[in-house]
């Protein structure tokens, strides 16, 4: 008898041929980052032994090349979710901490008399390839992502309500690998977006009519050319029910994946576990303590402390060109509400006349933002050479003597002003649970291009998800948002 996905046989349409061609660049992707990490451990490590010559370079430098591979292999760097992944550093740090001691076990145990600190160096410029790699594979990815290709082809499967709410969530980003291409929804209810519904599932899964989800499925992924089915969260989705939609998908071949209804929580937050048959997910808090809070503090400190040192020769030559361009003091200061609703007088290099704060009121019905910030794209308060320091974020800079005295971080959200707390929600007071930043997620992402309700999300987005290697990430991102002037105005 033949399958319900069996009676559809496709065609090499063009949604088939962009999968097929999809399914060759992830071939060449693998086969990219297994020759990188295998070159990138083997030839430095062979190269570096025989110069110094270590005991048997070619067979260290063989192992090293395994090694590198096993550790990559065991913890999934070559599956398909990790080769389009994050890019983040501080996992492959970790995975090139896991090689040393392989490795150095390795030599233990086969009595390969090789220098410890040789073997360190010899495996930094893998760690480098393999960081340079999974960067370059992720704005790759990125980028055909955003002109709509390299993309699985989604059907959403749930009650209306839930479906659009997925919708919803995945309309907010463009560099993810799903496009939801129809859906099977729970009942007659329609969802309030356009999504094409070429079957229903009934109310009651349990009964005999839930006995035929797996055939009703399977045949709308066949007609939409799906190959990856989601389940949305619900009432009428139960345990059971998804259990056999599993059976049925998976005995055809097809990839099912669960929502657990959970909106920006980081992968390192959540931990799954088996009680009784059941799957339990853990959702970690951000760490507010500990080992990762004390390195935050110490590069906040330590870093404010050097930059100021070092970019002493640039305070001189802004607070020059201030003083020989406007009248008015060199350095503007503004009340800012901190962590926990403390306020504290914010440092900024002035770049406005004088008289920006009392013409403010007058020019509240220009205001180009929504929400609770103000921003004009042409504010007549700017100076002229205060438009080159804001293009260039130097305006900023100051604000390093905030952090030094504990009022900010070098990295969070952006400290408002207290008649815009005035106007915040729960929601939105939840930003205020961390020290503002000097940069932050804000700054990296478009600064003054962003809506209210996209900054907002940014920045719960961070203090939720908070990790020393993100802060870490966002100070390489300022580098390049500095550079690229975007929204700074």
């Amino acid at each position: 008898m033949t399958s319900p996905a069996g009676t559809a046989k496709l065609e090499r349409t063009p949604q088939r041929r962009e999968e097929e061609r999809h399914r060759s660049t992830e071939q060449r992707l693998l086969q990219v980052a297994l020759a990188a990490d295998l070159l990138g451990a083997l030839v430095p490590m062979g190269a570096v032994c025989a110069a110094t010559r270590q005991p048997q370079p070619l067979l260290v430098a063989a192992l090293a090349g395994a090694a590198w591979l096993a550790v990559g292999a065991a913890k999934n760097r070559y599956s398909r979710d990790e080769l389009g992944g994050s890019g983040a550093v501080l996992p492959i740090l970790l995975d090139w901490l896991t090689v040393l001691g392989v490795l150095a076990v390795i030599c233990v145990v086969a009595r390969i008399d090789v220098s410890t600190e040789i073997c360190v160096l010899a495996l930094v410029p893998g760690l480098a390839l393999t960081v340079l790699r999974r960067k370059l594979v992720h704005r790759y990815l990125q980028g055909v992502r955003r002109r709509a290709q390299a993309l699985r082809r989604v059907l959403l499967i749930g009650e209306p309500g839930a479906v659009d709410l997925v919708l919803e969530e995945l309309a907010h980003r463009t560099d993810h690998e799903y496009v939801v291409v129809g859906g099977c929804l729970v009942g007659e209810e329609d969802t309030d977006s356009a999504l094409p519904v070429p079957a229903r599932l009934t109310f009651d899964g349990d009964g005999p009519d839930g006995a035929r989800d797996g055939e009703t499925v399977l045949r709308c992924a066949a007609e939409l050319e799906a190959d990856l089915v989601f389940v949305a969260p619900g009432r009428r989705m139960s345990a059971a029910r998804v259990r056999r939609l599993a059976w049925a998908l998976h005995d055809e071949g097809r990839d099912l994946a669960i929502l657990p209804g959970l909106i920006d929580v980081s992968r390192h937050r959540v931990r799954l576990t088996k009680a009784a048959g059941l799957t339990v997910m853990h959702i970690d808090p951000a760490a507010r303590r500990g080992l990762p809070v004390l390195l935050k503090q110490t590069t906040d400190r330590v870093g404010a402390l050097l930059l100021l040192v070092l970019l002493a020769p640039l305070f001189a030559v802004v607070a020059a060109a201030i003083r020989l361009t406007s009248a008015g003091p060199v350095f503007y200061w503004q009340i800012r509400v901190g962590r926990d609703l403390r306020p504290f007088r914010m440092w900024k290099f002035r770049t406005m006349v004088v008289t920006a704060d009392r013409m403010r009121a007058a020019l509240e019905s220009a205001n180009e933002h929504d929400g609770a910030m103000f921003k004009i794209r042409r504010d007549p308060r700017v100076t002229r050479v205060g438009r080159v320091l804001r293009r260039l974020s130097l305006d900023e800079l100051p604000q390093l003597f905030n952090v030094l005295a504990g009022h900010m971080s070098l990295v969070g959200p952006r400290p408002p002003l207290p008649e815009e707390v005035e106007r915040y929600d729960g929601t939105e007071l939840r930003r205020l649970s961390v020290k503002p930043g000097l940069t932050g997620l804000w700054q990296v992402s478009g600064r003054s291009d962003l809506s209210w309700d996209e900054t907002v999300r940014l920045d719960l987005s961070y203090v939720d998800n908070w990790s020393y290697g993100r802060d870490i990430g966002v100070l390489a991102r300022t580098v390049r948002a500095v550079l690229d002037g975007r929204g700074a105005y």
